[in-house]
């Protein structure tokens, strides 16, 4: 299939997205959401600009909003898995819940997430029955590993490790597999930031070596073994370390704070695809778009759930991703 096919094909996908932006929030939007008074007044704000469609509840709106993207998207392309980066983490979200439930022999409504590339009570039943073969290919097997390791040892904390590295896995394998620059970039950079929070709370927690070597995805950003090493050895290493990867420009953040890093990648990611708002063609606009949804709607997550603790507007502000418009 030629480039130029590809671009034809998506013409009329970016041109819808180009109007979806229109909607988005701005920074005036946000700045009027974190002087507000409390979290009903927030969501009047909100209201008024059409986000979260009938519903009154932060919940309701914020579930409302994500399952209003995936809508559209699937409305736009004719085959979703290229995109499957922005979802697959869902799927193993899925599966450490599915797993919980079992060994607990619970129903637990709500802890599914239905913005997922597999049907989510197809994880629940493969696992419950211990028909694992049933699960896609590449989960199968963690799923199997870390069910029975629960259920043999109770230990959710080593399962949940497990699985959030086949997550960053698969989210690399999938961006690869699609040969879209952008894609390709957003997983690498999502895998190395998830890698450097882990060996940071690693080391603040007093992690040994086999841990990290468990926990931490092989990333081409970085080198794993010489990320191991500096964490081990304290704070100043591991910075001295990041100053010579890609990351280098979140040091200074990471020394304020885990969360201030956190915000960093997070603006880094929407800043390196915010230049997909100039082009025309392909696939690129439309992942930017997904990733600038997603980053509205955690942003609103964390402004309400704030709020609801009575934050200040300065910290609110701190906390803050960056917009895409």
């Amino acid at each position: 299939m030629s480039m130029s096919y590809i671009d034809k094909n998506y013409i009329y996908a970016v041109s819808r997205i180009r109007y979806a932006e229109l909607r988005l929030l701005d920074g005036s939007v946000f700045d009027r959401l974190i002087e507000a008074k409390d979290v009903a007044e927030c969501i009047t704000i909100l209201a008024e600009k059409g986000f979260g469609g009938e519903y009154r509840d932060p919940e309701g709106m914020l579930g409302y909003e994500k399952s209003r993207l995936w809508e559209l998207i699937a409305e736009l392309v004719p085959d979703m898995s290229v995109f499957d980066v922005f979802r697959l983490q869902n799927d193993y979200s899925n599966l450490k819940a599915a797993i919980k439930e079992s060994a607990l022999d619970l129903d637990i409504p709500g802890i599914y997430s239905q913005e997922a590339v597999a049907d989510p009570m197809l994880i629940k039943q493969a696992v419950r029955e211990r028909r694992y073969k049933e699960l896609p290919l590449e989960m199968a097997d963690i799923a199997e590993l870390c069910h029975e390791l629960f259920l043999r040892t109770g230990d959710g904390q080593l399962c949940d490790i497990m699985i959030d590295r086949a997550a960053m896995e698969a989210i690399l394998r999938a961006a690869e597999a699609s040969k879209e620059p952008v894609l390709i970039e957003y997983s690498r950079l999502t895998v190395g930031a998830s890698d450097i929070k882990i060996a940071v709370r690693a080391m603040l927690t007093g992690k040994d070596d086999e841990f990290l070597r468990r926990a931490l995805a092989p990333c081409p950003l970085l080198d794993t073994e010489l990320l191991i090493r500096a964490a081990l050895s304290g704070m100043d290493e591991l910075c001295a370390y990041l100053m010579n990867t890609d990351f280098k420009d979140a040091v200074t953040e990471l020394r304020k704070s885990l969360a201030a890093f956190e915000k960093y990648c997070d603006d880094l990611i929407i800043e390196r695809l915010g230049t997909q708002k100039w082009n025309s063609f392909g696939l690129g606009p439309i992942a930017a778009y997904i990733l600038a949804r997603e980053t509205e709607i955690r942003s609103v997550r964390i402004l309400l759930t704030a709020k609801q603790n009575g934050f200040s507007a300065e910290s609110i502000r701190e906390r803050m991703r960056r917009t895409y418009v």
